[in-house]
């Protein structure tokens, strides 16, 4: 895995009407510390796998490291980050050679979808033709990162489809 990530995001207008053929698993995630300088580290649980990880910089291009944790670790480090926690069902989308992970956000977060796609190249995201049924790129949006959603809740402009 490349210490980068080239990503963008995006507000879902409307969920694709076969989500449910897609391959899919629930995200529980928790941030132990998030800076002003962008770097957060956080504790996902995914599936059967338990993952810390460390993201830093800002905008479209981050570095990002991760380990994975047993069970036992993760259990120790979750209750740290009670009140800073993410929950999701994530489904894995096929289309015209990406993935589009697509995110409906459970708990004080219901109603949020979003969507994103990790590049290879920043050639590659910047000429990315978003499918339909996605709406405004918020990749640049603080607001929307999961660390500010955890944090801080949904942004007050936001309207639910």
């Amino acid at each position: 895995m490349s210490p980068f990530e080239i990503e963008r995001k995006f507000i879902v207008r409307e969920t694709p009407k076969n989500v449910e053929t897609y391959p899919a698993v629930e995200i529980l995630q928790g941030y132990l510390a998030v800076s002003d300088d962008g770097t957060e580290i956080r504790l996902r649980h995914i599936g059967q796998a338990y993952i810390l990880t460390v993201k830093s910089g800002k905008g479209i291009r981050r570095h990002e490291s991760e380990i994975e944790l047993s069970r036992e670790q993760f259990e120790r480090l979750w209750p740290m980050t009670e009140g800073k926690r993410v929950e999701k069902k994530r489904y894995k989308i096929a289309k015209s050679g990406f993935t589009i992970e697509l995110d409906i956000y459970r708990s004080t977060l219901e109603g949020l979808k979003t969507a994103e796609v990790e590049f290879k190249t920043q050639d590659e995201a910047d000429s990315f033709t978003p499918p339909s049924w996605l709406d405004k790129d918020v990749t640049l949006d603080e607001r929307y990162k999961n660390k500010n959603l955890a944090l801080y809740g949904l942004p007050e402009d936001f309207e639910k489809t």
